[in-house]
């Protein structure tokens, strides 16, 4: 048996050799003649798995270690009879910290209170559920749209997009990429949407760059309809809009799920695909003891601040949005290499909080938001 994987997918290398042969190869290099023998890959979004690439091999199985199939032709799949799979959720967690450091360190930049404004999350699935869990436990107002989940559950709960237009201050879309139907996402925030906004409102995405139409969204933030713009993805990327770019608080080379923790859950989900698939016995696999950051341990004394402040301490310690900004502001060229050599980012949980002179229930609400609290 033959697998092609994409060399850029972390923690692999050794987890298949003892089963299968393997072959790891840049994105770039996964062409049809390197696949023809292959019965599966394991790709990232990079590797566009169509016809072209697909025609005339012997691929059965396809895993992409992401969130997002955009790059796979679902209906070719189908046609020929290949199994594909993703990993839904697998960085849901890392982008939600994302979210929290954009949050706090756009409120610290602008002087203002998380508690006195209201979010509206744009899609609340695995991504957009975790934020919603950490903008109440920050005591935001937060609103919530998600038309699939209207259909499926009930209105109770969730607003239409025109009143999350109407009533937030912060809008963060948490969407996938879809091209046609009831749930077309392609362009959503267009000319149109854009032009409703109460002014001074403070847009974030992280979901897909054709999320957002680019030309309308440089006339919002021209007519100051968009104050405040947090970008994790670009259309077009990796070359991407310079103005965009100059123009945004917090610019980003769409890197929000890019966590070891998501790297590692997204890769065992497709090491277990495929093993269930091929009936390798490695059904229960995942990687062994990620690497730490240099410091775990965070020390917080509580007795001038109040909860936001100790709680925005605590998620900025973890990450902070700014390095990532800064990096991609001085190097906009080298957007791919920046993704390939990410630094090591862990999640919450894997920092223990030290805390002095707690207060407020400052320790339960680290603990709900996934810290380990002494």
């Amino acid at each position: 048996m033959m697998v092609v994987a994409d060399d850029k997918i972390p923690f692999l290398k050794g987890a298949l050799e003892p089963f299968i042969d393997i072959e790891y190869c840049p994105a770039d290099q996964i062409t049809p003649a390197r696949i023809r023998h292959a019965d599966a890959l394991l790709v990232r979004t990079r590797t566009k798995c169509d016809s072209r690439l697909l025609e005339g091999s012997g691929v059965k199985f396809i895993a992409t270690a992401t969130i997002g199939f955009e790059h796979i032709d679902t209906d070719f799949c189908s046609q020929q009879g290949i199994y594909w799979t993703n990993a839904p959720g697998c960085n849901s967690a890392s982008v939600n910290q994302y979210i929290a450091s954009a949050l706090v360190s756009l409120s610290r930049k602008k002087n203002f209170k998380l508690k006195d404004r209201v979010l509206g999350v744009v899609g609340v699935g695995n991504v957009g559920k975790k934020v919603v869990h950490t903008a109440e436990i920050l005591n935001m107002h937060v609103y919530l749209n998600d038309p699939p989940r209207v259909r499926n559950e009930g209105v109770c709960g969730f607003l239409s997009l025109e009143s999350i237009i109407r009533e937030c201050d912060i809008i963060s879309f948490h969407v996938p990429l879809s091209f046609d139907g009831p749930d077309k996402t392609f362009h959503m925030v267009d000319e149109s949407l854009l032009s409703r906004l109460n002014p001074g409102t403070i847009l974030i995405n992280s979901s897909r760059g054709e999320v957002v139409d680019t030309v309308a969204l440089k006339k919002a933030l021209h007519a100051r309809q968009v104050h405040d713009l947090i970008l994790d993805v670009w259309e077009g990327e990796p070359v991407i809009d310079r103005e965009l770019l100059s123009m945004s608080t917090y610019a980003t080379p769409h890197i929000a799920g890019y966590s070891a923790d998501g790297k590692a859950k997204g890769t065992t989900m497709a090491v277990q695909a495929l093993s269930r698939f091929f009936n390798l016995g490695i059904d229960d696999w995942e990687p062994e003891d990620l690497p730490l950051p240099d410091k775990t341990v965070i020390m917080i004394d509580c007795k001038e601040l109040d909860a936001e402040d100790a709680l925005g301490e605590a998620i900025l310690a973890t990450y902070r949005i700014e390095e990532d900004d800064q990096r991609l502001r001085d190097s906009v060229e080298t957007f791919e290499k920046q993704r390939e050599n990410y630094p090591l980012r862990r999640e919450f949980p894997a920092f223990m909080i030290r805390l002095v002179n707690e207060h407020s229930g400052i320790r339960q609400l680290l603990m709900k938001m996934g810290f380990r609290v002494e």
